[in-house]
Formats: structure tokens, C-alpha cells, sequence
């Protein structure tokens, strides 16, 4: 089953993509703030929804809603062929072996949480070591910390090079040899480094230490080949790859999944339960327990063709451009401090205004129309090695243009002159 997801907006221009005209298929970007067309620049944190997604949605709800797997009325085996065939595009999408490979989640959050209650719950023990890096979201990050306290594992970091956000890999052979597990991001979302997860994922596998890569920020917005990148795991979020919230993406390689136990327990996950015993279903059906998403998987199926349409490829060089725009015009203004690599890096920047803080910043730019983030990002124990306790972050897609990054730099210098 395939959808309707073709950008309305996708015309070439000189031989590429008119990014400008991609803009219409997304209703919210014509919205206006405090008097000011909106310029959304908040899509690390969440990525806006094409009308195409929007209407897959509605269009299920319409006239396929039923519950999956469970019926052998029509309603119910439109839904499960529309919940399988969106079970198939994302094993497409990042080149698994198998859609059987693919578990739904509510999001990466959970998707990581259930590797660490399952597989690594059942092959850790007292002792062993997980290998993390220094900039992990809190979803990448607590999970290890409430396992490593329930059995007694160590945690591992491997460390980055100061405010340009780079890891320090000199070690990580040693590293490697002392860890069990090595889980890392692969763009970050704070320092917008793109990590060489390839490289690090091989001679993880040559240490014989599982992988688990969290793809949140990269799934959208460059190619993602699990079978290239040699993970074990990896976990997406629908609601940062233009796809609906409370639906996301757990990959597993078969036999781990297999030998994993169930993560929940409930209907659906089931082949055969008596009063004291019970059979699990086969995967992935044994880590889905209950009613899922079946709308989001729906919602996601539209994204993902809707993505794949315009070309994750293409979408990164535009993140590219948009970043060196903003990066440039950003470093001439006296003082700033901004984090991240200079070159190569993905379209996630954070940084601090001399004697502004990123709240009042962010607040500034809201009453401009401008959405920006500010905090820790969920970062809070990076931001305390880099000596700040918040910053103000933007982070662009590619519905966003070179006038909304000018735009934004107007912004800031206005933000700037008032406060000095």
C-alpha cells in the first residue's frame, strides 16, 4: 500500500529543488506571531507536517479506523494492511534486512528504553561497562544510568573537544575493550556534530560490543542505512521526520530481537496464554503489546514517502547551506559564543549573547514572530562541562529559507542593541 504523499510543491528550479515553493504544502508556515509572519526555527524539537501527512490521517480515520490483526471484518484488514504496509516502507527507509526488523514505538525515548529493559537487562551484568559520549540527549543517557544502578554496571563516556562539539576517538579502542554496550547519537542536538557512527559502529563490532544508535536527529534529514551505518539498534522519532507525534521506530537485527524478552505485556503480544502460562507472539509482535498507533503508523508511511520524494540527500545539502548562512553571519557579532563544528555540521545551532540570557533571547524572538529554543535541550550534563546553564537554539529544515535565516539574524542583532 502505497500514499498519496508527493510534495504539491516539488518544482525544479536550475536544475534543483525550489525549496521556496515546498512551503506551501506545510498550512502552519503561513501562520503569524505577535503580527509577524512565522519563522519556525524549532525543528530539532519537533518537525512541522506537510498537508499530505495531515490528510493520510484524516483519510484513515475516515475509512479505514478499526482495530489491527484482531478482526476478519473489512474495516479491520484495511487498517492492518495499512499498519504492515507503513511496518515495510520504514524497513525501506533505513534498508533493513526484513520489516520484521522493525518495532513501533511511541518515539526514540521509548525505543531506547526498550533495548535497555530487554537486551540489556538480560546480558549485562555486575561490572560490565556502557560505552556513551559526552553530548547524549537525557533519552539517551537516563535509561543507561537507571539499568547501570539496577545491576550494577558502570558508565563510560567518551569525551568531546570543547565548543566544537567534535568526539575525542584516540580512546575508544581502549574504551571499547572495557564496554559491553556502546550507545551514541548520531547528530547531536545541541552541537549539531554529525558523528562518524560507521567508523565508530565498526570497530565497536571488531570489539565484539553491541550497538545502539539514536537517529533522531539524522533519520529526517540525511540518509540512514542500517545494513552501511553496522548497528545492532537503532531508534527515530516520527514527529522530527514531518510525521505525527506518539509513533517512532525501534530497529533491531532479527536474532537480537528474537532473543530478547518482551518489553510489555498485554494482548497482541501474545500466541497462546493460560491462567499460569503463556507463549509470545513471534517478532516484532512480541515488543507491540495492546492496541498501537495505528493512525501514526499511517501518518509516518505518508512522511517518509513525502521525505524520499525531495531526497534526504538533497535535504541535507539544503540543512548545509542554511547552517553556513547563519553560522557566518552569527560569528561577526562581537562576543557570541556558538557551539558546534564549523564545518560539516548538520542545521542544529546553540549559542550564547554576551550578557543576555537564552530565555530572554528566545522570549525577544517570539514577540518577532521568530521560534527559537532555549534551555539545556535536554543536554543538561553537556551544557555543565561547556561551563553554561543554557542557550538559545536554532535549528532549520528544509522548509526553511535563506530569508528566514537573515531574518533571524536581524532578529538577534535587535535583540542585541537593546540589551546593550
Amino acid at each position: 500500500m502505497s500514499t498519496d504523499a508527493k510534495p504539491a510543491g516539488l518544482t525544479k528550479r536550475d536544475g534543483g529543488i525550489n525549496w521556496a515553493t515546498l512551503r506551501g504544502d506545510f498550512p502552519i508556515l503561513h501562520e503569524t506571531v505577535n503580527g509577524h509572519p512565522l519563522v519556525y526555527l524549532d525543528s530539532a524539537a519537533s518537525s512541522q507536517k506537510p498537508r499530505q501527512v495531515i490528510d493520510a490521517i484524516r483519510h484513515h480515520y475516515e475509512h479505514h479506523n478499526a482495530n489491527v490483526h484482531r478482526g476478519i471484518h473489512e474495516l479491520s484488514n484495511r487498517a492492518t494492511e495499512a499498519y504492515e504496509a507503513a511496518r515495510q516502507r520504514v524497513a525501506e527507509f533505513i534498508n533493513a534486512n526484513s520489516r520484521d526488523e522493525i518495532v513501533f514505538t511511541r518515539g526514540t525515548t521509548e525505543g531506547l528504553n526498550l533495548v535497555a529493559q530487554t537486551w540489556a537487562l538480560e546480558n549485562l551484568r555486575e561490572g560490565d561497562t556502557i560505552l556513551l559520549t559526552e553530548m547524549e540527549h537525557h533519552s539517551n543517557l537516563v535509561p543507561w544510568q537507571m539499568l547501570a544502578q539496577r545491576i550494577g554496571a558502570q558508565l563510560d563516556f567518551i569525551e568531546i573537544t570543547g565548543d566544537d562539539g567534535e568526539l575525542d576517538l584516540q580512546w575508544l579502542d581502549e574504551q571499547l575493550a572495557r564496554a559491553r554496550l556502546l550507545s551514541l547519537t548520531h547528530i547531536s542536538n545541541t552541537l549539531g556534530t554529525v558523528n562518524p557512527v560507521v567508523e565508530i559502529c565498526a570497530r565497536a563490532r571488531d570489539a565484539g560490543v553491541v550497538t545502539v544508535v539514536d537517529a533522531a536527529q539524522s533519520a529526517g534529514h540525511t540518509p540512514v542505512n542500517v545494513q552501511s551505518i553496522g548497528c545492532d539498534f537503532l531508534a527515530f522519532s516520527g514527529h522530527k521526520t514531518c510525521g505525527p507525534t506518539g509513533i517512532g521506530v525501534l530497529y533491531g537485527r532479527r536474532e537480537l530481537l528474537e532473543a530478547m524478552p518482551p518489553y510489555q505485556g498485554g494482548g497482541e503480544m501474545i500466541a497462546k496464554v493460560e491462567y499460569r502460562d503463556v507463549t509470545f507472539n513471534v517478532v516484532p509482535h512480541k515488543f507491540e503489546a495492546g492496541t498501537p498507533n495505528v493512525a501514526g503508523a499511517v501518518g509516518l508511511h505518508a512522511a517518509l514517502d513525502y521525505l524520499d520524494a525531495i531526497g534526504r540527500d538533497s535535504i541535507f545539502e539544503h540543512d548545509q547551506r542554511l547552517a553556513k548562512r547563519a553560522c557566518e553571519q552569527l560569528g561577526e557579532i562581537d562576543g557570541i559564543r556558538l557551539f558546534g563544528p564549523s564545518e560539516g555540521r548538520s542545521a542544529v545551532m546553540s549559542f550564547i549573547l554576551p550578557d543576555v540570557h537564552a530565555l530572554d533571547l528566545a522570549t525577544m524572538a517570539d514577540q518577532k514572530g521568530v521560534a527559537l529554543r532555549a534551555g539545556h535541550h535536554c543536554n543538561q550534563p553537556l551544557l555543565a562541562k561547556l561551563g553554561v546553564p543554557a542557550t538559545a537554539r536554532a535549528s532549520f529544515y528544509f522548509y526553511n529559507t535563506e530569508d528566514e535565516v537573515d531574518r533571524f539574524i536581524e532578529v538577534i542583532h535587535h535583540v542585541r542593541k537593546l540589551f546593550a
